[in-house]
């Protein structure tokens, strides 16, 4: 097999060629944004003040607001030709991704302004910069519930204090804290950990998966460098989102539990999207069942009435966890088998058949060989087996030596470095 090479996180720096963004709507931002181009200009940092103001005429920005329109799929009347805010808010959006994908490579770092629009606005492009780039949205909103603004990204949300409606006493510490925050980010150097120049794989753990995970990397860390991800919904997203950043040689996916949120509605979902990074980077794959006994839920008081009366599991007061039937594990072995199909990389799907969890095994509260059966066996009657994909049935739980050992041999088999 060909050597795959990863692309590192890196220890960015402003040099020639490379620009910090300062971004918002200059029609109603543009005291406060002006301000912060000023004190990272001040600090020596190369800085572009970028207008995304739907109705700006500001021609004395670094990027108007037209230039970024032009970036839309549709062309800038996609942009301009709305007569509804929202609607010309949620194309100017669209273009301003497009903008920070074309010039990605060009961004060193970039900082928001702005209330609830702007901050949807601004974060949409930040989340298509790389993890490492830094990234200050500084909100109205943040705060709240920042989830949707953040995602699987390093966004650091400041709160505002203060509207963003022009400098203040107040406005003026947080605008100018946030200002030298990523001037600081730029200007000084981050020492590379030990071990930063292995290749780096990503892995996914739960807690009852957990002792088949540090197996795997015990096994793997002197060659690679392992990042290991809490599959709570947001850890698959952002291993996928650094392996479509090319940042990931491979993928040991032993906790595909967010596939069982995703179908049964739990709170741990990662979206229908999850796999789709693997099946578009073709990056070598090894994946497993792990945790597809469950669905999680918050406290047992908000597990849905429809599910009041299923086999549930007080992991502690904050989560409560549901055991899937026979019927939602055919269900979850089509979805993760058809996803599997699209894998064009080389592929291999290990098989757990004595539990796929440590409360899955004899004896334990979710133990249930028919719901087990049911999932493995549609798994099989899905994947289509070829020389570069296959499913591996073993006779072992997820968490024992014989299983870790598996994941990892058939890893090393797949990928050379």
């Amino acid at each position: 097999m060909a050597k795959r090479k990863s692309a590192r996180i890196g220890t960015r720096q402003p040099g020639k060629g490379t620009y910090a963004v300062v971004v918002g709507t200059c029609d109603t931002k543009g005291e406060d944004l002006r301000f912060v181009k000023g004190l990272l200009a001040a600090a020596k940092i190369p800085v572009k003040l970028v207008d995304v103001g739907t109705k700006s005429k500001d021609k004395s920005v670094d990027v108007s607001a037209a230039q970024v329109a032009a970036n839309h799929p549709k062309g800038a009347s996609a942009v301009t030709n709305h007569t509804d805010r929202g609607e010309a808010v949620a194309a100017m959006s669209e273009a301003f991704e497009a903008f920070v994908g074309k010039h990605n490579g060009e961004i060193s770092g970039m900082i928001g302004l702005g209330g609830s629009g702007n901050t949807t606005l601004v974060t949409s492009g930040m989340r298509r910069l790389p993890i490492g780039i830094p990234k200050i949205m500084v909100s109205t909103v943040a705060s709240g519930n920042v989830a949707p603004y953040v995602g699987p990204n390093d966004i650091a949300m400041l709160y505002s204090v203060v509207d963003v409606a022009g400098i203040n006493s107040i406005s003026r510490r947080v605008l100018g804290n946030a200002a030298n925050m990523l001037a600081g980010a730029l200007r000084f150097k981050i020492p590379l950990a030990k071990g930063a120049d292995k290749p780096a794989i990503g892995l996914t753990m739960f807690g009852v998966t957990t002792t088949c995970v540090d197996l795997v990397v015990d096994a793997l860390k002197d060659q690679y460098e392992c990042f290991v991800f809490h599959a709570t919904g947001t850890g698959g997203q952002t291993m996928e989102k650094l392996a479509d950043s090319g940042q990931l040689i491979g993928v040991i996916d032993a906790t595909t539990t967010e596939v069982a949120d995703l179908l049964m509605g739990g709170v741990m979902s990662a979206g229908e999207g999850r796999l789709d990074a693997i099946i578009r980077t073709k990056i070598p794959y090894v994946g497993s069942c792990g945790a597809l006994d469950m669905v999680n839920f918050g406290g047992i008081e908000t597990v849905p009435d429809k599910y009041k009366k299923r086999k549930l599991h007080v992991h502690n007061a904050q989560v409560t966890l549901m055991r899937t039937t026979p019927e939602e594990n055919r269900a979850m072995g089509e979805w993760i088998g058809n996803k599997l199909n699209q894998m064009n990389g080389p592929v291999r799907f290990l098989i757990p058949e004595k539990g796929v969890s440590v409360i899955d095994v004899e004896g334990a509260p979710f133990h249930d060989s028919n719901a087990d059966a049911e999932l493995f066996d549609s798994l099989e009657r899905t994947v289509t087996q070829t020389k570069n994909r296959k499913l591996i049935r073993l006779p072992y739980a997820i968490n024992d030596p014989e299983f870790a050992a598996a994941l990892v041999s058939n890893f090393k088999d797949i990928v050379e470095v």
